[in-house]
């Protein structure tokens, strides 16, 4: 009985302190002298606290490894330096039974960028959703060592992946087009920042659903972006400088599509055609009259256009696009100082030639493409349609060769076509056709839609999360 007394007596005090510390805890204030302080009295470093659209393109980097290389082959731009997808290597490509060697792979962040190769050393676009951030990254062609990367904070919510174009690259100068359309141009070799644009915030560019698909193109020096602004609707940039050389009133109305501008030479008067959200114009790429609206048309208006425009002639451009927009047949013949300019063809899907994603390939007098989902019979199929006849294809792959989004590129009359889900196939390229000589599984990915590049004799291909070198000489 006594020593439950004390028991109790003891933990009754020990609940009258806890409960008195509480109180007092709550009830005590150290300091009541408080004083207010400006903005910054704090000495807080600059940079911890920004608004959400504060973007510090390039503020980042960081080197990793120093590498030398001794090979000069160059894929420099999307669908290479002619703007063809089209290779004439001097490496001897021959596929045979065995399987290509895998020489290296890199995690990515979700995307779809393509890369570019110069003289050993391969760039692309990423994002860093642990930073939310961009970033361009620099990589050996023959090891796959990471050099250098350099980035910024651009927060984003993933739609189908963040990055998706290709930069451009020569001996001075790699630029590159983000996202959230912030450009960038740095160093090739050292990753120095030269200079940088934002489109939305210079142009009141509107970016599209999806996330910037558009890819840099560089003519003569001059960078030819297309930011379909409020004002400006195509301009030309010094690659060196980031100075602005000319610009184009945006007249029409254009809004930014995916879609790349195409250097093309049409009625013998160079021109830089454009398939913008609201028709596809051309621009001058003259010396004498450089930027100014040659013509348009408005007939075409797909709500999404992905591919860009593909010449077919002197006078004749093809146009494609998804979500039901099918194909077009655009004719543009001079006509004294003016132009006639008409869509002479247009179909569904299910009618003929079309490609929701991939920019068809025209070679030796066949149109090279995948179908879309809404394509018919032949949906996700590889075909080839005469450019003469753009509702009847020449040939068709098999019932079990359907490639999904997936890219294909043409090397020495062979035909590259990466399934979007990571199985290559490699066709011979016959008259009025192809053949089957080999597949392989390259990875077990998914969303494999990035633009293939090659160079040295090693093509790099990727899905969603994974970049990948491929040895095929």
């Amino acid at each position: 009985m006594e020593a439950r007394k004390k028991v109790n007596i003891v933990t009754i005090a020990t609940i009258i302190v806890y409960a008195g510390i509480i109180v007092g805890w709550h009830i005590y204030t150290p300091d009541r002298n408080f004083a207010l302080q400006a903005p910054g009295a704090d000495n807080r470093p600059e940079g911890m606290a920004r608004a959400a659209d504060d973007v510090r393109i390039g503020e980042f980097f960081m080197r990793y490894e120093d590498v030398t290389s001794s090979l000069t082959g160059k894929w420099t731009c999307f669908r290479g330096e002619f703007f063809t997808n089209i290779v004439h290597a001097s490496e001897n490509i021959t596929p045979d039974e065995g399987e290509y060697p895998i020489e290296w792979s890199v995690e990515t962040g979700e995307g779809h960028a393509a890369p570019v190769i110069y003289n050993g050393l391969v760039y692309f676009l990423d994002y860093d959703e642990g930073l939310s951030s961009d970033m361009l990254r620099c990589f050996s062609l023959e090891s796959g060592k990471e050099i250098w990367r350099r980035w910024y904070r651009v927060p984003m919510k993933r739609n189908h992946g963040f990055s998706r174009t290709a930069p451009v690259v020569s001996d001075t100068y790699i630029i590159t087009l983000g996202p959230e359309g912030h450009m960038m141009c740095c160093d090739p070799a050292t990753g120095d920042l030269k200079w940088s644009l934002d489109l939305q915030k210079e142009y009141k560019s509107e970016i599209p659903f999806w996330y910037a698909g558009q890819c840099p193109r560089v003519d003569e020096g001059t960078l030819i972006i297309a930011p379909a602004g409020d004002e400006v609707l195509l301009t030309g940039i010094d690659c060196q400088t980031g100075e602005k050389l000319w610009e184009t009133p945006n007249t029409l109305g254009y809004k930014m599509s995916h879609s790349s501008v195409m250097p093309m030479t049409l009625g013998g008067k160079k021109t830089y055609v454009y398939a913008g959200v609201g028709g596809v114009c051309g621009v001058s790429a003259e010396t004498t009259d450089k930027g100014a609206l040659l013509w348009n048309v408005t007939k075409w208006q797909p709500n999404v256009v992905a591919p860009s425009p593909l010449q077919l002639s002197s006078n004749a451009i093809f146009l494609v696009a998804g979500y039901g927009a099918g194909g077009a047949l655009l004719k543009v013949d001079r006509a004294g100082a003016g132009w006639n300019v008409s869509i002479v063809d247009q179909y569904k899907p299910n009618e003929g030639l079309s490609s929701e994603q991939q920019t068809p390939i025209l070679y030796k007098d066949m149109i090279i493409s995948i179908m879309p989902k809404d394509g018919g019979s032949l949906r996700d199929k590889l075909v080839a349609f005469s450019p003469a006849d753009l509702h009847n294809p020449l040939w068709s792959s098999g019932a079990d060769e359907r490639f999904g989004l997936g890219p294909y590129i043409v090397i020495n009359d062979y035909l590259y076509v990466f399934k979007e889900d990571g199985e290559l196939y490699v066709y011979a390229i016959q008259n009025k056709g192809m053949s089957l000589l080999k597949k392989q599984r390259i990875m077990d990915g998914a969303d494999a839609w990035g633009p293939m590049a090659y160079a040295d004799g090693r093509l790099i291909v990727r899905d969603a999360t994974h970049v990948s070198c491929l040895k095929i000489n």
